[in-house]
């Protein structure tokens, strides 16, 4: 394994250690502790973010649940480094928010794309004045409904008001390191909005702040149970990376979905974000390493030894996929390769690991070699890239469904949507 490879393979390990987690809460109570604050769920709301718009909807009924103090803050967008693709990620958000919205029990239902500068500025100004005040969530809920629909707000506020909280929040934000709207923070750990409320409720609880037996506020959404389906009919594609952390702790899923439901699969892989020019600042990728760490412990697949297949072991491996996918081993090429990567810590930047990962997917090394030369992979990631980015995805793991008894295909990103893919395969045959 070279150097560059060890070092970046053992950062990840760290950072993706139930351990690294257990740190970072122990070092933030004991900071809380000496500066004798009580414990306090911090709520970064962005004003014009539609997971902020769902998870406000939410914090009321998490205050009247859980026994210590929930402090808003108002935030200011992420810059665009941290979006991924700032080019797809509003729209994104737009479309996933309102697909979600109704199965979390919430609603968003804007009459426009995205509001206006000055709009927002306004939303900020009158929602700033109920920080400090028990009807936070209640305004801001009213606030964004009318921010969404281009309605005049009952309160105009101080726009200097605004704009100083929005100060205030973007530097506790930073602070804290991170720099996302819909955030929650609690001593040391971050979530996400609605998908990740689960979580900090399964903390809380473990820490004597709510009762186990209440059940929680806010559990993922279930699925319709697509067992026996024989939703042939339907098809699925699937845009994996075979560097995504979110692919690997979702993919077993992917798998039980398709044995489960019968559904028709073409895989897809992409090159990964990062080695297609989309930048990733160090805040991020330390969440989502340890992010997705997490969701794999919730769903009894945590990472292992990790080999980081960063840059040209990754290539050869997708030089491979051709071959796998004309021997009828797509998926069981993508699964060996997730799994020796992520899990098994087999040295996939060599051949001896990519031997490996041709035996476990039931290929022979010489056959799998013949069957992939002179394919054009590079032409084949790049038109799965290009469909993805047509159904304005731009990450993985994500998922388009078609066919069965709707005529227009359905397009999610992220593992967090597998129980929506589920749904929308049943929604079909």
């Amino acid at each position: 394994m070279h150097l560059k490879t060890r070092i970046r393979s053992t950062g990840m390990r760290y950072f993706a250690s139930a351990g690294y987690l257990h740190k970072q809460r122990r070092k933030a109570r004991k900071l809380r502790a000496k500066q004798g604050g009580a414990p306090m769920v911090h709520y970064f709301h962005q004003v014009d973010d539609p997971y902020s718009h769902l998870a406000v909807q939410k914090l009321d009924e998490l205050k009247s649940s859980y026994d210590l103090e929930f402090q808003p803050h108002l935030v200011s967008k992420p810059d665009d480094a941290y979006q991924g693709s700032a080019a797809h990620f509003d729209r994104w958000a737009w479309r996933d928010a309102q697909s979600v919205a109704a199965d979390y029990g919430t609603e968003f239902a804007p009459a426009i794309d995205i509001p206006l500068p000055g709009a927002v500025a306004a939303a900020n100004a009158s929602l700033a004045a109920h920080l400090n005040s028990e009807d936070f969530a209640q305004a801001a809920v009213q606030i964004g409904h009318a921010l969404w629909t281009q309605q005049a707000l009952d309160e105009p506020g101080d726009v200097a008001a605004g704009v100083q909280a929005l100060g205030r929040g973007d530097e506790l934000r930073r602070a804290l390191g991170h720099y996302q709207g819909a955030m929650f923070y609690f001593e040391g750990e971050w979530f996400w909005g609605i998908d990740r409320i689960r979580l900090l409720e399964e903390r809380l609880q473990e820490e004597g702040f709510g009762q186990p037996s209440n059940g929680l506020c806010v559990p993922e959404p279930t699925p319709v149970d697509t067992s026996g389906l024989q939703a042939s009919e339907v098809l699925l594609e699937y845009f994996p990376s075979l560097r995504s952390p979110y692919t690997a702790i979702g993919h077993q899923r992917v798998l039980d979905l398709i044995t489960r439901s019968g559904v028709s699969v073409d895989v897809r892989p992409v090159m990964p974000m990062m080695m297609r020019g989309i930048p990733a600042p160090r805040a991020k990728q330390r969440y989502i390493i340890t992010d997705a760490s997490r969701e794999g412990r919730t769903h009894g697949v945590p990472f292992g030894r990790i080999v980081d297949p960063f840059g040209e072991p990754v290539k050869r491996a997708f030089a491979l996929f051709p071959g796998a996918a004309g021997l009828d081993r797509a998926m069981e090429f993508v699964t060996a390769y997730l799994s020796a990567a992520w899990f098994d810590g087999i040295d996939i930047t060599r051949d001896k690991g990519l031997h490996v990962v041709a035996d476990n997917a039931g290929l022979d090394w010489q056959t799998l070699q013949a069957a992939a030369a002179d394919t054009d992979w590079e032409s084949l990631l790049e038109s799965n890239l290009t469909a993805m980015l047509e159904a304005n995805l731009w990450g993985v793991p994500s998922f388009r469904v078609s066919g069965g008894k709707l005529d227009t295909a359905h397009a999610c990103w992220g593992q967090d949507r597998i129980w929506r893919v589920e749904n929308e395969i049943a929604r079909r045959v």
